[in-house]
């Protein structure tokens, strides 16, 4: 494609950089948009109730008469997480390789609303054309199989988006990433690179999944007399398979464990993507036909999630499974950054109860160290570098490896979600800012926990409440009743009588006060009780609790 007139094609993340986790990528060339994944993110501590976090779409519901369709990377929960929260608000195809497409599936039933929405699965080396651009999907390796780097020839130039990615020449299913098509289009020369950076801070290459494989072999064959428990993430299909290898070697029954392991598996061996031997497999009701060492557990909460299974089995209030001295247990993950303490919280917790807790060389990353990232830039050879997928220091470093590799430091743009990218053959530059930011999801309610209400969580959390309740007469405005004080997460009220009694005794006055003065209008009312009770418990206490005033009338 030739490139006309000097037009621009735009890039908004909007969601993704400064983090790890809610991916989404609009590219939009005048009247096309089209959106590349559409992940969710998980609470920080901070986010008090909140179950998920998924990115901000005004822009997109703004525009969208241009949104062509979604187009998806793989199927983690940070790239296809917040679909059906999304859809719900844009109805727009989806296109994606078929375990992807499965998984989101999976989750559009879920919500009732699969009937709803259009799909397609699209294969490797296959195009789709949306709007003015031509989207082709390039093999990856990933931790999870049918991983695709997505080609998008855009009238200003070729777009390269790499997708999570590692370069695993022996993976356990499927194929080596198709370095080949990489090496075709970069000859034919590429505007832009948007390119993993999740491991652009470590040197070298990642290992191979493979080499998981022969640990598991040795672990297996040095507690041939012990139960095995296997913590991993439901979504490495890999891992699982390798285990599945070593349990049936030895001659163990497996028995999977945890409902996102139980959802991902099914759907993986549905569609030929992990080989179970028969009888390999047995129900977690059947597990007391077996002995110990006839047992292999694969389960959820290597990252020390609280509700997944190896947490509640930590803190004995799993149903099915009692940790004992004599079990040997596999966390096979590195902590996401932030659940380092849940995950030795948990470690600790099995050890006390007798445990063996083995996690060392137990895993292997999905995502690209420096030599490979250098690899796949020297086989496109692109014009403007844009390092995605991670906080800022991870795309900090990827930039200088592109500038290592003689991209002109003007051509690297470290971005901030919401920031608009603008890229053609006269260069590129950062022309605007489109509203983005977290929606956060709690129950069934989408965005209707914003951050005035997690700051009165917070402060709850922090201080308490008060509440003072008094009754009014109608016309005459007497005092009748109250004001009585109650208290939740203050004090402990029978052991702070007198503090309440003063409490009351302020209140009272300052209501006497007012009503002396012939002040009728409530919202006054419940300031000055507000503020005279403030005072006070700052003065006797050093403490802010949320104050609530309720007036009756009779």
């Amino acid at each position: 494609m030739k490139n006309e007139n000097n037009s621009r094609v735009k890039i908004i993340p909007l969601g993704g950089l400064e983090q790890i986790g809610m991916n989404m990528t609009v590219i939009e060339f005048e009247d096309s948009i089209i959106v590349i994944d559409c992940g969710l993110s998980f609470p920080s501590d901070d986010m008090l109730g909140i179950d998920l976090v998924i990115p901000d779409i005004t822009y997109l519901k703004e525009n969208i008469d241009k949104v062509k369709g979604f187009i998806f990377t793989h199927g983690h929960e940070d790239h296809i997480g917040a679909v059906p929260y999304v859809l719900k608000e844009l109805n727009v195809p989806l296109y994606a390789t078929r375990l992807t497409m499965a998984l989101i599936d999976h989750k559009l039933k879920e919500h009732s609303i699969l009937k709803t929405t259009k799909r397609k699965v699209v294969k490797y080396g296959q195009s789709i054309n949306l709007g003015c651009f031509r989207i082709e999907f390039i093999r990856t390796n990933h931790s999870i199989a049918d991983a695709a780097a997505l080609a998008i020839y855009t009238p200003a130039g070729t777009i390269i988006h790499t997708g999570d990615f590692k370069v695993d020449y022996t993976p356990v299913f499927g194929d080596m990433i198709d370095l080949q098509r990489f090496g075709e289009i970069g000859k034919k020369g590429v505007l832009a690179l948007l390119c993993d950076s999740t491991n652009a801070l470590r040197p070298g290459f990642t290992m191979s999944e493979r080499t998981v494989g022969k640990t598991f072999d040795n672990i297996f064959s040095e507690h041939r007399m012990n139960r095995i428990i296997v913590a991993t993430f439901a979504s490495n299909v890999d891992r699982v398979q390798q285990i599945i290898n070593s349990a049936y070697k030895y001659g163990r029954k497996v028995i999977i464990e945890g409902r996102s392991m139980v959802n991902v598996i099914g759907t993986a061996s549905e569609l030929g993507y992990i080989n179970i031997p028969e009888n390999t497999l047995i129900d977690i009701e059947n597990m007391k036909n077996y002995t110990d060492e006839q047992i292999v557990m694969i389960t959820t909460g290597s990252q020390g999630e609280s509700m997944a299974a190896l947490s509640r089995m930590a803190a004995s209030i799993h149903k099915k499974v009692t940790i004992k001295p004599n079990d040997t247990i596999i966390l096979s993950s590195t902590p996401i950054p932030g659940n380092e303490k849940a995950v030795s919280k948990v470690i600790n917790e099995l050890s006390m109860k007798g445990a063996e807790v083995i996690f060392q060389d137990t895993h292997v990353s999905g995502h690209a160290c420096q030599e490979e990232i250098k690899l796949i830039y020297s086989l496109l050879h692109p014009k403007f570098s844009v390092p995605v997928h991670g906080e800022f220091r991870h795309l900090k470093s990827q930039a200088e490896i592109a500038i290592s590799l003689g991209i002109p430091k003007e051509n690297t743009f470290i971005l901030r979600s919401g920031d608009v990218l603008e890229l053609g053959g006269d260069g590129g530059s950062v022309s605007g800012h489109v509203q983005s930011g977290s929606v956060l999801v709690d129950g069934l309610g989408v965005g209707d926990v914003g951050n005035i209400v997690l700051r009165d969580r917070q402060n709850l959390s922090e201080n308490g409440i008060i509440i003072v309740v008094l009754t009014l007469e109608k016309r005459s405005n007497q005092l009748l009743a109250g004001p009585d004080i109650v208290s939740r997460g203050f004090v402990y009220v029978r052991e702070s009588e007198d503090l309440m009694d003063e409490a009351r005794l302020i209140v009272s006055e300052a209501l006497e006060d007012c009503l002396s003065r012939n002040i009728s209008d409530w919202t006054k009312l419940k300031n000055v009780i507000k503020d005279s009770l403030n005072d006070y418990l700052w003065k006797k206490m050093k403490r802010n609790p949320i104050i609530l005033p309720i007036i009756m009338e009779v």
